[in-house]
């Protein structure tokens, strides 16, 4: 393909990647089904050129970039909260999985070593939580369920493709149960380890620089910073890029400008519209070639077919068994946890109350980590997984373009390489077309709802009545406060801010006119907006708050902040 033809392609990709997302909310489809189904019909028309990228430009150019920008925009506390069920679902389920179709698909194929079947098996594992997560947010599903699907798609892939290599491996040689989960082990330690040290130096990096173009462009290739490094010491350079992205999305609120994160925002959704969707378009167009090539082998695409089928099947059966005892779990726990939140409440006044446990040095650390607690069980009391949300979780199961990327990067001498290609191509569309097209009748059937708007908007004004609070507590009721040069503020402009703290109006207008009452407005103003991000940000550390609350309000100080001290 020639220069022009490529940019030609690329151009009517994008005109289609924008088609699709602007009519997918107007038809109640998932824009990765229209992507696909859009592909799909391209690849048939005559004359179209065959589309055979190479796998590693997926998951190694591609794949990166598309974590890092989920991980960073994932609350960390709803995360550490569901660690469980997503961990469960990402490693246990990826691995029961793995090795139920490795059994299939060893039976089926009569000279498929069991590694090599289980390697197929660890291809086909690993749901994509994209086209889940796009439904949900339209639909409405409560955010703990985003949360999980969220999760369990950052994490999944790295399961996958670690038990990828290691069966790839051991189908050269003896394989040691030990041995593999030695590797296993090495590649997610080393990973966290590499990914997390890579997202705080970032952090710091971006934060000395007051550019935010620049510090946008250093987020650009930190997933790649921490994929590469950790792929070359034969680790898991996927789970890596998420761990960088978790630190990034954590620390970056408090150590990045508001200009930073807002530019950061914007071009990241933008990159991830076009990888995203761009991926799943791939995919579509993809046809035409994978079935060309099991033709030319002399194998049966029907075949295939079948038995993508049957895998599918299999795949869905293992999901609903596996979400079974998880949600049956969580659903008996649920009166523990109200227990618990009431026996924090009551340590917690005991706390208050004892002035000799309050001047202890070590009094605050353990109230807030009682707070902590007691946020941690009311949420799980007053989130609970019932049957309606075990059943959307089950039905998530819906595969994407890793999986037909991880196919093709299997080893050319694998007995029916073409076929099994194949094979997961028909997993992959069928579950995101027939799970992910039903989804949204599944979710309309069962009446599920997400967190009711009047009662998000209450608890919106209590967290940002408790900010504005603190804020006035440390600054503007502080008898001591001093400006840098150590001089009081002037009567006058203290009264100014009380007048506009809770809504962070504009401070120059009626500010006057002279510089000494504007320098110290300003002056004043900035301390307050730092004590109000002080305030929030103890409010997200102890998860008091539901982190969609928290986000409004941060972007509420952050409007306030920009309206302030200018873009």
């Amino acid at each position: 393909m020639g220069l022009e033809q490529f940019e030609l392609v690329a151009v009517l990709a994008v005109v289609i990647i924008v088609a699709a997302s602007y009519f997918s909310s107007r038809f109640g489809v998932a824009t990765p089904i229209i992507l696909v189904i859009v592909g799909l019909a391209v690849s048939v028309i005559p004359g179209m050129p065959a589309v055979a990228p190479e796998p590693e430009l997926i998951l190694a150019a591609v794949l990166p970039p598309l974590l890092y920008s989920a991980a960073v925009n994932m609350p960390v506390m709803d995360f550490r909260r569901d660690l469980k069920t997503i961990g469960a679902l990402s490693v246990v389920l990826v691995l029961v999985s793995a090795f139920g179709i490795g059994t299939l698909l060893w039976s089926i194929f009569p000279n498929l070593s069991f590694a090599a079947a289980v390697a197929v098996g660890a291809v086909v594992s690993p749901p994509d939580a994209v086209a889940a997560t796009a439904i949900g947010k339209r639909l409405g599903l409560p955010p703990r369920l985003l949360t999980i699907l969220e999760g369990e798609g950052l994490v999944n892939d790295a399961t996958a493709l670690v038990l990828m290599r290691t069966a790839v491996a051991a189908t050269a040689g003896s394989f040691s149960f030990w041995h593999a989960a030695g590797d296993f082990f090495y590649a997610v330690v080393v990973a966290i380890v590499i990914g997390a040290a890579v997202g705080v130096i970032a952090v710091r990096i971006r934060s000395k620089i007051d550019q935010p173009v620049l510090t946008t462009a250093i987020s650009f290739v930190v997933p790649f910073v921490a994929f590469l490094p950790t792929e070359l010491a034969d680790a898991s350079g996927v789970l890596a890029v998420v761990a960088a992205g978790l630190v990034t999305g954590a620390s970056g609120v408090r150590r990045l400008s508001v200009a930073d994160r807002n530019a950061e925002r914007t071009n990241w959704l933008t990159a991830q519209l076009l990888l995203e969707n761009g991926v799943f378009l791939l995919m579509g167009l993809q046809l035409r070639t994978l079935v060309t090539d099991v033709s030319e082998g002399g194998l049966s695409v029907w075949h295939a077919v079948w038995v993508g089928l049957a895998v599918t099947v299999l795949l869905g059966l293992i999901r609903v068994g596996f979400v079974v005892p998880v949600v049956f779990t969580a659903r008996r726990r649920r009166p523990d946890y109200e227990e618990q939140a009431r026996r924090f409440d009551e340590a917690l006044d005991r706390v208050s109350s004892d002035e000799r446990f309050q001047q202890h040095p070590r009094g605050a650390r353990f109230e807030r980590w009682l707070e902590r607690r007691r946020a941690d069980a009311r949420f799980y009391a007053g989130n609970g997984l019932g049957w309606r949300g075990g059943a959307v979780l089950a039905w998530s199961g819906m595969r994407g373009v890793v999986t037909l990327a991880a196919a093709q990067s299997l080893p050319t001498d694998f007995p029916y390489r073409t076929q099994l290609v194949l094979v997961a191509f028909v997993v992959a569309l069928v579950t995101l077309v027939g799970q992910g097209g039903t989804l949204p009748l599944l979710i309309r059937v069962l009446g599920i709802r997400g967190t009711d708007e009047e009662q998000a908007r209450r608890e919106l004004a209590l967290l940002l009545v408790e900010v504005n609070e603190a804020a006035a507590g440390q600054v503007l009721d502080n008898p001591d406060l001093r400006r840098r040069g150590g001089e009081r503020f002037d009567p006058a402009v203290l009264e100014k801010a009380r007048q506009v703290q809770a809504r962070i109006a504009e401070p120059r207008r009626g500010a006057g006119a002279e510089d000494p009452v504007r320098a110290q407005y300003a002056e004043l103003m900035q301390l307050i907006l730092d004590a109000q991000q002080d305030a929030l940000d103890e409010a997200r550390s102890t998860g008091s708050y539901d982190s969609n609350t928290v986000k409004r309000a941060q972007r509420q100080l952050d409007q306030g902040s920009v309206r302030f001290t200018g873009p």
